[in-house]
C-alpha cells in the first residue's frame, strides 16, 4: 500500500468535505416543499370583498413547523372593512400525502384593511408537519401545500 503524502490527504479530505455537503443538501432540497394560499371574504355588514392570502417559508420536514403570515387586499377605493374569524385548510399535489398530517391554524383580532390596500397582515397561525414515525411519509417529499383561508 503507498503511504499518504500530505497533498494527498489534503484532496481526500475536501473530496469528503464535499461529498458530506454535497449530500445534506440533497437531503434538504429532496423535502423541501413549498406553499401559499388564498380566498376571499364578504363582509355582510356593507363593508364590501377582500382577498385574503396565506403564506409561510419553504422547507417544512417532518416534525417541523413554519409560522404563517395571513394578508388582506381591499380593492375598494371607498370603503375600508374589517376582517373576524379567520379558517384555513390545508391540501397537498401529491397523492399519499395527507393534509391532516398539516395541521393549521389562523388566529386574528378583528383587523382593520384599509381602503384600496393590499397586504395588510389580518393574522398569524402554525402550520406543522406532523411526524409520524410509525407512517411512510415519503410521499410528502416535495409536495406542495396549499393554505386556503376564509373568514366568517
Amino acid at each position: 500500500m503507498r503511504k499518504m503524502t500530505k497533498k494527498n490527504k489534503i484532496l481526500a479530505a475536501a473530496g469528503a468535505l464535499a461529498l458530506v455537503a454535497g449530500g445534506g443538501g440533497a437531503a434538504y432540497a429532496y423535502w423541501t416543499t413549498t406553499g401559499d394560499g388564498s380566498g376571499y371574504a364578504a363582509n355582510s355588514a356593507g363593508g364590501g370583498t377582500v382577498t385574503l392570502h396565506a403564506a409561510f417559508d419553504r422547507g417544512l420536514t417532518p416534525g417541523d413547523f413554519r409560522t404563517v403570515t395571513y394578508t388582506a387586499d381591499n380593492a375598494d377605493p371607498n370603503t375600508s372593512t374589517r376582517v373576524g374569524e379567520l379558517t384555513a385548510t390545508v391540501t397537498t399535489d401529491k397523492e399519499g400525502c395527507l393534509a391532516v398530517w398539516f395541521p393549521v391554524t389562523a388566529v386574528t383580532d378583528d383587523a382593520l384593511v384599509a381602503a384600496h390596500s393590499s397586504g395588510t397582515t389580518v393574522g398569524t397561525g402554525r402550520l406543522d408537519f406532523t411526524d409520524l414515525p410509525d407512517t411512510d411519509q415519503e410521499a410528502c417529499k416535495g409536495a406542495i401545500v396549499t393554505i386556503t383561508v376564509g373568514s366568517l
